[in-house]
């Protein structure tokens, strides 16, 4: 198998080296490209490569600005550390979407997918068929909660939810009606079943929903404070480093 590998942080290209080597130590690693000028020069003059494994944030931008400069015509794994691009990397040619750091038993996971698919399409004809076909597969999230209210059991719709907090170890669900309710899920999960057009992971103990963020303020040392309707209770700050990306989820 011939991979292609478009990562700009060094020690991360080391370690999905040493993964992929582990897997399977016949994986030809055919070169490692830092950003999207780099990586479209490369493809307009090299024979497409068996397989990509794509971070999204690299060096000149994000890597789906390739995708508007040439045609990939191979599959496609994304190695990100953001979880809300996920509904726009099915929509290209994504066969997986492996949130960093990046462990084994997932990358193993997403080659044995890869190689099911292959098999399943002995042609380049239908490998693009396939492809296509996956492009087009809709991703279900979660529309509603069902949540305990005393004795009795509530639906909540995800888009009436405000925010989700983790707080002294339990989410809290709190609404557009300033109620709150308990979750049995964590946010790692909840970061994998709700829509990333809608929802975003802000920090570690929030997940904020974009419809109802009233303001965002500079705030010291590069962060953000994110103001919520009807959600004062505590402050809700984005870091610095992951400001840029949550600016660019919010303008989309």
């Amino acid at each position: 198998m011939k991979v292609l590998i478009i990562e700009d942080e060094a020690p991360a290209f080391r370690r999905l080296e040493k993964i992929l080597l582990e897997i399977d130590p016949t994986i030809e690693i055919l070169e490692v490209l830092d950003s999207v000028e780099d990586t479209v020069k490369w493809m307009n003059n090299h024979a497409k490569p068996d397989l990509a494994l794509m971070d999204i944030q690299i060096s000149d931008g994000i890597s789906f600005q390739i995708f508007d400069q040439f045609e990939v015509e191979c599959p496609v794994i994304f190695t990100t550390a953001f979880d809300e691009y996920l509904l726009k990397a099915f929509k290209v040619n994504s066969i997986d979407y492996l949130l960093k750091p990046i462990k084994k038993e997932d990358l193993e996971g997403a080659l044995e997918k890869y190689r099911t698919l292959k098999s399943s399409f002995n042609t380049e004809v239908d490998m693009s068929a396939l492809l296509n076909q996956i492009n087009l597969t809709e991703v279900k999230y979660k529309s509603r909660f069902l949540v305990k209210q005393g004795d009795k059991m509530l639906a909540i719709r995800s888009e009436d939810i405000v925010c989700f907090q983790s707080k002294h170890g339990v989410v809290h669900i709190n609404t557009k009606t300033a109620k709150i309710y308990l979750s049995d899920f964590t946010l790692d999960e909840l970061t994998h079943q709700l829509d990333p057009q809608l929802f975003c992971r802000a920090n570690r103990q929030f997940i904020v929903n974009a419809d109802y963020i009233e303001m965002v303020e500079k705030y010291f040392k590069g962060k953000l404070l994110v103001k919520m309707e009807g959600f004062s209770e505590d402050q809700i700050l984005v870091s610095s480093e992951r400001a840029t990306t949550f600016k660019q989820w919010l303008d989309q």
